[in-house]
C-alpha cells in the first residue's frame, strides 16, 4: 500500500501477502505516522534478534510468541496479549504454535516498506 496522508479504507483480504521466508507471511499499510501489520507465523517460526528506532505494539490474536527481549527478559505473549517494545530495544521472537499477529509500528517501518529487511527474508 502506497505512503499516503490520504484516508485509506481497506480489508485485509486486499491487501498483499508477503511471503517472507517458508514459516512467515505478512500484510502492512501504513500512514504518514503509523503502520499496521499482520504477521503470519507457523509454529517454529524465528523472527532473529533486531532492533529499531520504532516502538511496536504487538497483539496476538491467535497462537503464541515467546520473545526473548535485549534487557534479558523472556515474555512469552498469548492469544488476547499485548506487548509494548519501546525504541531501539533488541528483541527476538519464536512462534510456539502457528500464530497471527497484529503490529503497530511509529513511525512506519522504512525497512519494510523497501523490502531491505533480510533478517525476516532468511
Amino acid at each position: 500500500m502506497p505512503n499516503t496522508q490520504e484516508l485509506q479504507y481497506t480489508g485485509f483480504d486486499r491487501i498483499p501477502l508477503e511471503t517472507l521466508n517458508p514459516l512467515m507471511t505478512r500484510q502492512m499499510i501504513w500512514g504518514e505516522r503509523a503502520m499496521l501489520a499482520r504477521i503470519i507465523l507457523r509454529k517454529d517460526a524465528v523472527v532473529p534478534e533486531h532492533s529499531h528506532e520504532n516502538e511496536q505494539i504487538s497483539y496476538i490474536v491467535e497462537g503464541a510468541l515467546r520473545f526473548t527481549l535485549g534487557d534479558g527478559r523472556v515474555v512469552t505473549a498469548r492469544a488476547g496479549e499485548v506487548l509494548v517494545i519501546p525504541s531501539n530495544l533488541k528483541h527476538s521472537a519464536v512462534a510456539l504454535e502457528d500464530t497471527t499477529d497484529l503490529d503497530i509500528f511509529a513511525p512506519p517501518r522504512a525497512d519494510w516498506i523497501a523490502g531491505t529487511d533480510a533478517y525476516l527474508r532468511k
